[in-house]
């Protein structure tokens, strides 16, 4: 599996308070975001089926 990366433009109140929680769970920034995504993609599948994608 490749590894990409993806530039964010956050407010920096937001981004400080991101630390805050990530910090609160023993996370960095990055993997507080890789779970928050992960959660979204999770509930967006249980919500409406599983997302097939296409392999090359």
């Amino acid at each position: 599996m490749a590894v990409k990366s993806l530039s964010v433009r956050i407010e920096e109140k937001m981004l400080n308070k991101l630390h805050v929680v990530a910090g609160y769970e023993g996370r960095s920034a990055n993997s507080q975001i890789l779970i928050l995504i992960r959660d979204c993609i999770e509930q967006y599948e249980a919500a409406h089926g599983k997302i097939e994608l296409e392999t090359k």
